[in-house]
């Protein structure tokens, strides 16, 4: 992370693990629509959870780079899933993908599960908002 970016956590909360509750940061906001986890032919390659959810973390480091943004430069991801227990069975290997794209920097985040998504194949969408230093 960034010193320009800053972690906004209540020193009387519980360690976040994996996401940060707030973040503050000053320069230029690049944000992405919703990202599904197809490849850049817009062909899904995998209809598992973690597979799916590791493309469309790879997919927005591609869209952020367009921009001049790194992953570091994220603050907020929102994740839209269509089964929460496709996501809670498959933490570990989620884990591992985020950190082998994203690294270990942890923005604020949500998730939200949604009865569907657009296209039919897709399990997971996710929004991203990065802020690029000044």
């Amino acid at each position: 992370m960034t010193s320009e970016h800053e972690v906004l956590h209540p020193k009387n909360w519980k360690p976040a693990l994996g996401y940060s509750n707030g973040m503050a940061a000053r320069g230029r906001l690049v944000v992405t629509g919703g990202i599904i986890g197809w490849n850049a032919e817009q062909v899904f390659e995998t209809d598992d959870f973690a597979g799916q959810a590791a493309q469309v973390l790879r997919s927005i480091v591609e869209v952020l780079a367009c921009a001049g943004a790194r992953p570091e430069h994220l603050v907020r991801l929102t994740w839209y899933v269509t089964d929460k227990r496709d996501y809670l069975s498959s933490l570990k290997e989620l884990g591992r993908a985020y950190r082998e794209v994203i690294g270990r920097h942890y923005p604020a985040m949500a998730l939200v599960q949604v009865v569907a998504l657009v296209e039919d194949r897709a399990k997971v969408e996710i929004e991203a908002t990065a802020v690029v230093p000044d």
